[in-house]
């Protein structure tokens, strides 16, 4: 079982800025990837950004948030990060961190944090 607790949500204005954080409850070394999701009112829940824990830490993210956003790790602290910048209203929405493990393959989520952009 892991669990995955966010942080760092909030109200912020267009232009502005967010950092929001991951703390896995077991080892990052556990985990193959490591993500962030993000779902509006009225959408589908969409990938923002992933990042693997092997393979040296490869990332990728949605055409819509290339460029601004930029997920990393800590090893140390079993935290993955998306630090936000140049946000838009259209950012608006629920993030929600998601890990898959090494062994099975499951795949756990967290309990979401609200982003909300004022225009």
């Amino acid at each position: 079982q892991v669990q995955l607790v966010e942080s760092g949500g909030g109200l912020v204005q267009a232009g502005g800025s967010l950092r929001l954080s991951c703390a896995a409850s077991s080892s990052i070394f556990s985990l193959n990837a490591m993500g962030w999701y993000r779902q509006a009112p009225g959408k589908q829940r969409e990938l923002v950004a992933i990042i693997t824990i092997a393979s040296g830490g490869s990332t990728n993210y949605a055409d819509s948030v290339k460029g601004r956003f930029t997920i990393s790790r800590d090893n140390a602290k079993n935290t993955v990060y998306l630090q936000m910048n140049s946000l838009k209203s259209e950012d608006t929405a629920v993030y929600y961190c998601n890990a898959r493990t090494v062994i099975y393959n499951k795949i756990y989520w967290g309990q979401g944090t609200q982003v909300t952009v004022s225009s």
